[in-house]
């Protein structure tokens, strides 16, 4: 008997074409883009469609690639030099259908870079194309540098986002009706109240557990973790439900002003979890500064902690991943009022750092809380209780709870380069607060990232955790 597919057997590549800097006479630009594969299936058919090749061809002038062009299933990366107006290079992006059921292009979206010194076109690829099982299509993005451009810009930044909604073919190009979700490809329920997986009010297509104690338990290395979200790539965000010893942010004079200028106190630590390129600076531009060296948190999870502490079939069902280490600013002047949850994520997602292992960010705890005031870190700072009904935000069997994030505290008078902000729970408050990075009362609590490929059995209590399989 054939059972019906899975509601999520459709195929989304997003694509952004972002941070393109142009200084002096040399431009930079990267492209990134993701594959997000959600499809499952409950019959013998298989619908995949990922990325299988980019290649680079200098268009004109002295453009080049700032590195080799790169890409997995799920990601194609490059990084193009332009040197002056007229340059431009061109990527020919392979899109392979290796699943056996024909998939039909329903969407193409070209969002606008906002940059007229940099233009980008797409080409190759339209709405309405099939790509049959075994086939492959090529989407082509040329970068150039204006060649109307007469004088340096003052606009360095372009963006662009292309995406490609894949679907079956054949099909309405529409997900069927329901109210479920595969994690680890196993149908959740999506809710819109109480504890359980809910569909990320900030993120489109990301999944994120919610409430006192939703079912998000899962066994990894041989210990308790729980899901904190479905990325929209398809990976698996997951913290120790446990801290691990307290030990400081950054310990006093580990990074030293000369080599760090936003490190501006280091004998209380600098709050920035790892390096950076360029200016670090918080989203509101009170504090800026080089950051040239990592914390010491951030070379004890990656080195000690992951090395030693991480087994080797986790390490297998592991990924490394980009953890958003922006600052976030608390509104000191302009009034909590005027703070919200999108600004918070905003500011986290001005600075990344790649890597296996990290802590949670600060928009995590509060995305977490099912209290309808948790409505920005401004309001967490100034109470005390309003980001509760949180899982992030239990204590469990413990007395207290304080432990890092990964995220810099900020505000708008300045002053807080060496202050993290922190998850902190005790008898009369559960909120986002901030501490001294050099401090020795707060806990790591390792958030790392699993490959979108798992398949868990079990159920999310904690009596009866996910499991990989």
């Amino acid at each position: 008997m054939h059972k019906r597919l899975n509601r999520t057997q459709r195929n989304y590549i997003i694509m952004g074409l972002c941070a393109v800097l142009l200084i002096m006479a040399v431009g930079y630009a990267a492209f990134q883009s993701q594959l997000k594969i959600t499809g499952t299936s409950n019959i013998a058919s298989n619908f995949l469609v990922k990325i299988t090749g980019i290649e680079s061809i200098v268009q004109s002038g002295s453009a080049s690639n700032a590195i080799e062009p790169s890409y997995t299933d799920t990601t194609a990366t490059f990084k193009t030099n332009l040197v002056s107006p007229g340059d431009s290079m061109k990527y020919d992006i392979t899109v392979a259908n290796e699943g056996n059921i024909d998939a039909v292009l329903n969407s193409i979206k070209v969002s606008n870079s906002n940059n007229e010194a940099i233009t980008f076109e797409t080409s190759g690829i339209e709405e309405g194309d099939e790509l049959k099982a075994s086939e492959t299509d090529i989407l082509t993005v040329l970068v150039t540098y204006n060649p109307s451009i007469t004088s340096q810009p003052e606009n360095t930044i372009a963006t662009i986002t292309v995406t490609l909604d894949y679907g079956q073919s054949g099909g309405s190009g529409n997900l069927p009706s329901g109210n479920d979700q595969t994690i680890g490809g196993q149908e959740v329920e999506i809710v819109s109240s109480g504890d359980g997986l809910y569909e990320d009010s900030y993120e489109n297509g990301r999944l994120i557990y919610r409430g006192q104690n939703p079912n998000n338990y899962i066994e990894f290395n041989d210990e308790l973790w729980r899901i904190i979200a479905k990325e929209t790539d398809g990976t698996y965000k997951i913290i120790r439900n446990d801290v691990l010893a307290n030990r400081p942010f950054d310990n006093a004079n580990h990074r030293l002003t000369e080599n760090n200028s936003y490190c501006v106190h280091p004998q209380y630590g600098c709050g920035v979890y790892a390096a950076v390129e360029g200016e670090f600076s918080s989203p509101s531009g009170s504090q800026k500064g080089t950051v040239t060296e990592d914390s010491s948190i951030k070379i004890y999870l990656n080195e000690d902690y992951y090395v030693n502490n991480i087994n080797g079939e986790a390490k297998e069902q592991m990924t490394t991943h980009a953890f958003n280490i922006g600052a976030v600013d608390r509104l000191d002047q302009s009034g909590a009022e005027n703070d919200s949850i999108e600004k918070n994520i905003e500011g986290e997602k001005m600075y990344t750092w790649t890597g296996y292992v990290g802590l949670v960010n600060v928009s995590d705890i509060l995305r977490a809380s099912t209290n309808h005031l948790c409505t920005s870190v401004s309001i967490s700072y100034n109470g005390t209780n309003e980001c509760n009904s949180n899982y992030l935000l239990d204590r469990g069997t413990t007395s207290e709870l304080f432990y890092w994030t990964i995220n810099p505290d900020s505000r708008e008078s300045g002053g807080r380069a060496n202050r993290v902000w922190r998850g902190i729970v005790n008898n009369s408050v559960a909120a986002v607060y901030t501490d001294s990075a050099n401090y020795n009362t707060d806990a790591p609590r390792p958030v790392v990232f699993l490959k979108s490929s798992i398949v868990l059995s079990g159920n999310g209590t904690q009596s009866s955790p996910f499991k990989i399989v």
